[in-house]
């Protein structure tokens, strides 16, 4: 009996941050339960240099689909209203984005391996939420991430960058 396949996208989208992170030179740490319930799904830290006070620190709400959500210049991704307000919040310990990570629908395109290579099918975006308006819809909001945002190992390194000298995203 294998796993649920939703239960795979999400562990495949853990896999995708984790690899990014790691190539980053950062450490990647699924979330508690109790963080989970509060949108925190993965946390992603730095180290402290010579010229910071504290390590960077960088809480992630990880979404993942197969779903064709692709257009000319955005991602539009249907985030829960929860998931919604709780990435919109100004006042966090931690910059909070959500990530997006895009599968192909078909399980066997997912990886690539051979003995030089082992490729992660598809990619992932992300954006920042905090100062958005309240909408008045009750299910879902409609979240337009520009494709320029990929989440990249040299865009984990500018927004650790930003947030370890005060900057916010």
């Amino acid at each position: 009996m294998t796993m649920d396949i939703n239960l795979q996208k999400e562990e495949f989208s853990y896999a995708y941050i984790y690899t990014i992170t790691t190539a980053a030179g950062y450490s990647f740490q699924k979330s508690s339960r109790i963080l989970d319930v509060g949108g925190i799904d993965a946390t992603i830290t730095g180290t402290v240099s010579d010229d910071t006070l504290y390590e960077p620190q960088l809480d992630l709400q990880v979404k993942s689909t197969s779903l064709s959500i692709i257009s000319t210049e955005t991602i539009r991704y249907p985030l829960k209203i929860k998931n919604y307000n709780e990435l919109r919040k100004e006042r966090t310990v931690a910059p909070r984005i959500l990530v997006v990570v895009l599968i192909p629908e078909n399980l066997q395109e997912w990886i690539k391996q051979s003995e030089t290579e082992l490729c992660l099918r598809r990619c992932a975006y992300w954006v920042s939420l905090p100062g958005q308006t309240q909408t008045q819809n009750t299910e879902t909001v409609t979240v337009y991430i520009p494709r320029e945002n990929l989440f990249t190992v040299d865009a984990l390194k500018s927004l650790m960058q930003t947030i370890q000298t005060g900057g916010t995203l």
